[in-house]
């Protein structure tokens, strides 16, 4: 059980080796109460970073030469609900030192993005266009016992909001399957969904008890059989999703920050929306951002030819 204890834990990094991007935990724990989730009770209730010691950290890493900047959170969409802030204010920080060249955001509860949010993030161009929007189902009835909030209209609303206000954007979520009731029916729902939204990755994963929740008493337990069976189909069908993708990409141009040499003379990256990228080079280019013509898509990641 969390201990209750004074404001923010600051967990300041400031040297992140040979990693490109640097990540900032800018919010604490979580007011939501999820039937299947042990966080509230075991993290305790949302805490934000301040923001004076927000942009000291932005500053120092900024000044440690990285050119992205990742903000995380338990609930990160919360965040400065409890000190008069809003994670706008932290992407606005984030991105206005000169020598950043990125922001990008971790998980998102979809409902905190309703417009007025979308259009004060659009306004900021270092923001990244890929936004990991947590689903869990795409059924109704599944997402009230979850005591999830929001619909699965509202969720399709979020979406093509966000795809009206930023070009290319990505959309990637969670996706979990076996939830206590989940009936056929439900789940082909959530299938449906997953398949309509078209997401650009899913991480799918099987509904886990956690002592302590709602859930882990709810009856109609499914099986593990059934759980089994339904990620496979949800894994399949996601993944046709992500590579339709990564077939959209083919033909742009982007600005790819390589992160690694993962084979002789062959460098991985990611593009502004988070594609991940393979290309030769027969120079280093760890750190760098280069502009990139996507030729080609496998089934994980997209080819491209240097732009230089």
């Amino acid at each position: 059980p969390h201990e209750k204890a004074p404001g923010f834990e600051a967990m300041k990094v400031n040297s992140f080796f040979e990693r490109t991007r640097a990540f900032i935990k800018i919010e604490d724990g979580c007011n939501r109460f999820c039937s299947y989730c042990i966080i509230p009770y075991a993290r305790g209730r949302v805490r934000s970073k301040p923001m004076d010691a927000l942009k000291k950290e932005i500053a120092e890493i900024a000044a440690n030469g990285y050119k992205e900047i990742v903000l995380t959170g338990i609930n990160l969409s919360a965040y400065g609900q409890e000190i008069g802030l809003h994670l706008c204010d932290a992407v606005e920080a984030a991105c206005e030192p000169d020598s950043v060249a990125r922001v990008r955001l971790g998980s998102l509860e979809p409902e905190q993005l309703n417009e007025d949010v979308i259009a004060r993030l659009s306004r900021q161009k270092k923001l990244c266009p890929q936004f990991h929007l947590s689903l869990q189902s795409g059924s109704d009835a599944t997402l009230k016992r979850m005591n999830r909030h929001y619909s699965a209209e509202e969720y399709r609303t979020i979406v093509k909001n966000l795809r009206a206000a930023f070009a290319n954007a990505a959309i990637t979520t969670d996706i979990m399957v076996g939830f206590p009731g989940e009936t056929d029916k439900e789940f082909q729902e959530s299938l449906a969904f997953a398949e309509e939204i078209s997401f650009a990755k899913v991480h799918v994963f099987a509904y886990s008890r956690r002592p302590g929740t709602k859930a882990n008493d709810a009856p109609d337990q499914v099986t593990p059989a059934v759980k089994e069976q339904r990620s496979r189909l949800m894994i399949e069908a996601t993944q046709k999703t992500k590579e339709a993708f990564f077939g959209k990409q083919i033909g742009l141009t982007e600005p790819v920050l390589f992160e690694r040499e993962c084979d002789k003379n062959v460098y991985e990256g990611y593009t502004e929306n988070y594609t991940p990228v393979k290309a030769h080079s027969g120079r280093g280019l760890s750190g760098e951002i280069v502009p990139s013509r996507i030729t080609g898509a496998l089934s994980d990641c997209c080819l491209a030819e240097l732009c230089e």
